[in-house]
């Protein structure tokens, strides 16, 4: 028995102890602790003195709403940014290569501070947990509720902990760091009132007794698997940032990119054939999807140019999951299309009619979009021999900048030249007004379709041409990176 113990202590990560020693003795912890327990406490009384002398009350929902506000300053606020804080002080003091030389390697070291701050949330929600059962004596509220309601706030805490770690590893200067804590801030302040608007309205509409209707579960289940799975997707970014320039720091974050994209369409198919084929399932998630491929695909085509030595001897043209901005920007073109040609199957699969036809084409031109102001941004940054656009950073702001600018023009310049702002042929390379085009059903036209197939092969055709010079100055940059 002995010896298990002491392989348990092994394994277990010696800087969970150390953070977790360490946060519990700060003045901030203790007093965010207290403040809770005061807070909870007076509100005990209050629902008490409210309650005394009734016969029967239902004022459940309004005390667990009111915990859960107390909880929620600590587990939606204090402890993301404190694990922001905390890696980040190791890089302002530079003190991270001292975590370095104990061996544990960045994986092991940030998953330590990441497990340190839950086990500080899992005391925090112990002192909570009491009033929050409390307030189901008031009547007003079941427990399935409470439970589903706990369920989503851990899962919300836990992924706002990884992006709060991931986000420490976005800048090394000064000035990068001041703006990545401002946005951290405005976004923990933005998301925390969202978080207590839908718990009230969770809470509220099903406080007199939790439905277990299908929609809502499955919505519950699309929910938590987005969180956890881009909450693990941001977990091992950070390990990449934080990785040596020698290591084959992107084969993780890609594998759980690709891992999450085949998973996410294994369970949308599964929900499409559950719902009887139906077509608004396979519609709705491949336009998100979609989305959701384009903006990861603008942190993986925006890689350096270029591996170290050992790396490239064993790399190949399809060694995707190497470094290097070439293999990530033929990965997010892979992955693009594939989920826009799958979800398109799966539209064609349940029905033959112009909706589908409508809803397939808007899918594949979303698709193609994506592609195209990926290589513009590639393009703009990497073409020209001079570095100064060709960082990361500035090749996600040309991105934007080009997405803003596609967006923006065509329709103020079909207003001024006398059009519908909306009209068919400016807009054809809008990413936003052209993928609602070729989605809108027109009354005027038998077929029902607004935007002709053959439009979609002319932006089909941009997009290859866009994605060929962009991989060809990728081909190029990196064949420089490697001269002798």
């Amino acid at each position: 028995m002995s010896d298990r113990w002491e392989k348990w202590g092994d394994r277990l990560n010696p800087l969970v102890v150390k953070e977790v020693r360490q946060g519990l003795r700060t003045r901030v912890f203790w007093v965010c602790f207290g403040l809770l327990l005061l807070s909870c406490l007076v509100l005990s009384l209050i629902a008490y003195v409210n309650t005394q002398g009734t016969s029967y009350s239902r004022e459940g929902r309004t005390y667990f709403f009111s915990f859960f506000v107390c909880l929620g300053l600590v587990h939606f606020g204090v402890i993301p940014f404190n694990a922001y804080r905390s890696l980040a002080r190791e890089r302002e003091d530079e003190t991270w290569s001292l975590l370095l030389l104990t061996g544990l390697g960045p994986r092991r070291i940030l998953g330590g501070k990441v497990t340190s701050f839950l086990v500080q949330a899992a005391l925090y929600a112990s002192a909570v947990g009491p009033f929050l059962l409390f307030s189901y004596f008031l009547n007003g509220i079941d427990l399935p509720t409470i439970l589903m309601v706990l369920l989503l706030g851990g899962a919300w805490l836990v992924f706002l902990t990884f992006a709060s770690v991931c986000a420490a590893t976005l800048a090394d200067g000064r000035m990068g760091r001041a703006f990545v804590r401002f946005a951290l801030v405005a976004a923990l302040v933005v998301t925390f009132f969202q978080t207590l608007t839908f718990i009230f309205v969770m809470t509220e509409g099903r406080g007199r007794g939790f439905s277990f209707d299908r929609d809502f579960f499955l919505g519950m289940s699309a929910g938590l698997w987005l969180l956890l799975s881009d909450g693990w997707l941001l977990f091992e970014a950070a390990v990449a940032r934080l990785s040596l320039v020698t290591e084959n720091y992107t084969r993780h974050p890609r594998r759980v990119l690709v891992g999450q994209a085949l998973l996410t369409f294994l369970g949308v198919t599964a929900v499409w054939w559950f719902l009887d084929r139906d077509k608004d399932v396979a519609g709705i998630a491949g336009i998100l999807g979609g989305l959701h491929l384009i903006f990861t695909g603008l942190f993986t085509v925006s890689d350096v140019d270029g591996q170290s030595r050992p790396l490239r001897a064993g790399t190949r043209p399809w060694s995707l999951f190497r470094p290097g901005a070439l293999r990530g920007f033929r990965l997010a073109v892979l992955l693009l299309l594939g989920w826009a040609a799958g979800c398109a199957g799966l539209l064609w699969a349940s029905d033959v009619s112009a909706e589908s036809v409508r809803m397939g084409m808007a899918l594949v031109a979303l698709a193609l979009y994506g592609i195209i102001y990926l290589s513009v941004a590639l393009l703009l940054g990497r073409m020209p021999k001079s570095g100064r656009f060709a960082s990361p950073a500035a090749v996600r702001l040309l991105f934007v900048a080009a997405g803003a600018l596609g967006a923006g023009v065509p329709p103020l310049l079909s207003v001024f030249l006398g059009l519908e702002a909306g009209d068919e042929l400016i807009n054809l390379l809008n990413p936003v007004v052209g993928t609602v085009n070729f989605g809108r059903y027109d009354w005027n036209d038998p077929s029902g379709l607004r935007m002709p197939p053959e439009l979609l092969l002319c932006v089909g055709l941009v997009a290859l041409l866009c994605a060929f010079a962009a991989d060809r100055v990728l081909v190029r940059r990196e064949r420089e990176a490697h001269a002798p």
